[in-house]
């Protein structure tokens, strides 16, 4: 609520005013508060949900600053599903506007320490409560009306999933120069060091410069073993997902002239993980 903090969001990011931020609650109740409509659909995703990796972008309520929607007339809303962040949230009489803790553009943190590498003495404090148990952002499900919810970006929570519960949702999740939520833009989440499929590149040339590789399962065999990220040798995509950026990070952090990868599966959290791995690429 307070817009002069709601700034320093964005100058200690970087980050560009016109991408909205999401507007952290300590339950669905107060939900109510901040959106001027709560159609039927987006309530029962919230009853199944909530607490977790979903944000509901809902038309807002005159409380919320133009400055945190970037001037649209929605916001997004969730109520996160961590125990900290929870009695952080209920302490508070007004709910927290909070992104990513990274400097805008580059890999998400999934632990403290990212965050402490990235912003340093740029924050007064680090809440630590352990790695991130999902890994991947929410996903975020647009209700402009109640009988057609857009999916605006892919996250942590299954497309399956969400149509289990209310039924087919539209996929919006291209490139905006004024997104509707965080993480539209069609360069996000990047590495420093160039990321490609292995699609892309030709493995006999590979040798000749140094590249690490994220692999799902299996590792590639014409690379060494030490040089590559396996993100779930249960081919689950799940633990995938957990994995994804602490990998990116990692890899990025090594110096190599290129980091490769390859096309996860379109089932669970796959298609979020080609997502990130799509916008990484610019």
């Amino acid at each position: 609520m307070d817009e002069e903090a709601v700034t320093e969001i964005f100058q200690i990011k970087n980050r560009p005013f016109f991408d909205p931020l999401i507007v952290h609650i300590a339950d669905k109740k107060e939900a109510e508060k901040y959106a001027s409509y709560f159609p039927k659909k987006a309530k029962k995703l919230a009853n199944i949900f909530w607490p977790g990796p979903l944000t509901l972008v809902l038309p807002k309520s005159e409380t919320i600053p133009d400055l945190v929607t970037s001037g649209l007339p929605f916001v997004g809303l969730r109520v996160p599903n961590h125990p900290l962040t929870l009695q952080l949230l209920k302490q508070l009489p007004f709910p927290l506007a909070a992104p990513s803790a990274n400097p805008f553009g580059y890999v998400s943190p999934t632990t403290a320490k990212h965050v402490e590498e990235q912003l340093g003495d740029k924050v007064s404090y680090i809440l630590d409560g352990g790695p991130c148990e999902v890994g991947l952002e929410s996903t975020i499900v647009m209700f402009e009306n109640d009988e057609n919810p857009v999916i605006l970006r892919l996250g942590g929570l299954s497309i399956e999933a969400i149509e289990n519960c209310i039924g087919k949702v539209a996929l919006n999740i291209a490139s905006h120069s004024k997104p509707n939520s965080p993480g539209q833009l069609d360069k996000h989440y990047a590495t420093r060091t160039p990321l490609k499929l292995v699609s892309e590149v030709d493995i006999n040339t590979i040798g000749k410069s140094k590249t690490g590789a994220i692999v799902f399962y299996k590792p590639f065999d014409f690379l060494p073993l030490e040089d590559q990220k396996v993100l779930s040798s249960g081919k689950s995509t799940e633990e995938a997902a957990h994995n994804l950026f602490a990998a990116m990070r990692e890899l990025d952090n090594l110096n190599f002239d290129l980091i490769i990868t390859e096309t996860f599966p379109s089932k669970g959290l796959g298609p979020a993980i080609n997502d990130r791995l799509n916008r990484a690429r610019g």
